[in-house]
């Protein structure tokens, strides 16, 4: 369920920030790096499950478009929002459940993740301003 902070603020606007996940799951699947750039700011900053940094839009499709030829290769993915919270009008922090399912190759498996992402209105769209992403993983018990 989508906890909704200043509800004085549109459905339209949780809508259109949930088409901007659909968006970014859709480009996942079909493996399109072009289209997963699209979603975010010309001078987006991008924070990988390892740790790597994108800045802007170029290098993140760039790099999305090797991966999806490489070690994510087939893979899909599925997002789902479980909050979204405005900090203004024009500003909102977003907190998405993320399952990737991988065929083969060096990161086949079920990896679950949990991406935060502040995304920004501009010119009366929603895209992303900064992304971050975390793997969700029990601590190793020793």
């Amino acid at each position: 369920m989508i906890a909704e902070q200043r509800a004085e603020l549109s459905h339209a606007d949780v809508d259109a920030i949930h088409r901007v996940v659909e968006g970014l799951e859709k480009a996942w699947n079909n493996a399109d790096g072009e289209d997963f750039g699209l979603w975010f700011q010309d001078d987006a900053d991008f924070v990988n499950v390892y740790g790597m940094y994108a800045r802007g839009r170029s290098q993140i499709a760039e790099g999305h478009k090797m991966i999806f030829s490489t070690v994510y290769a087939g893979s899909t993915l599925r997002a789902t929002p479980i909050n979204v919270r405005f900090l203004s009008d024009e500003v909102a922090l977003v907190h998405m459940l993320s399952h990737l399912s991988v065929p083969g190759g060096p990161r086949a498996g079920e990896h679950d993740a949990l991406p935060s992402m502040v995304l920004a209105r501009n010119s009366g769209a929603w895209r992303i301003a900064a992304f971050h992403n975390t793997f969700v993983r029990m601590p190793d018990q020793n």
